[in-house]
């Protein structure tokens, strides 16, 4: 089982697949989503998002000004307002 993930920016979706763990940074400071995750909506903050794919790479982008969404079937969305992948 694994998380589908979206990671969009106010210009274009920045990444999408699947994801074992995604941690980022909201207003109220980092949470780390798996599978399984209860459903939550919360402010994203400025900073990183860190993506551990399924077969274990790493994604990292830059976001701000946004929000994360998690929604029951493990579908985690990050909309970012600015965001831009690092590596």
């Amino acid at each position: 089982m694994a998380l589908q993930v979206s990671l969009v920016s106010a210009e274009a979706e920045l990444w999408s697949g699947e994801a074992s763990l995604v941690v980022a940074k909201t207003v109220e400071g980092e949470i780390g989503f798996m599978p399984g995750h209860e459903p939550t909506l919360a402010v994203l903050a400025g900073g990183q998002v860190r993506i551990t794919q399924a077969d274990g790479t790493k994604v990292v982008a830059d976001a701000s000004d946004g929000f994360v969404s998690m929604e029951l079937g493990d579908a985690l969305n990050i909309v970012a307002g600015t965001a831009k992948l690092v590596s």
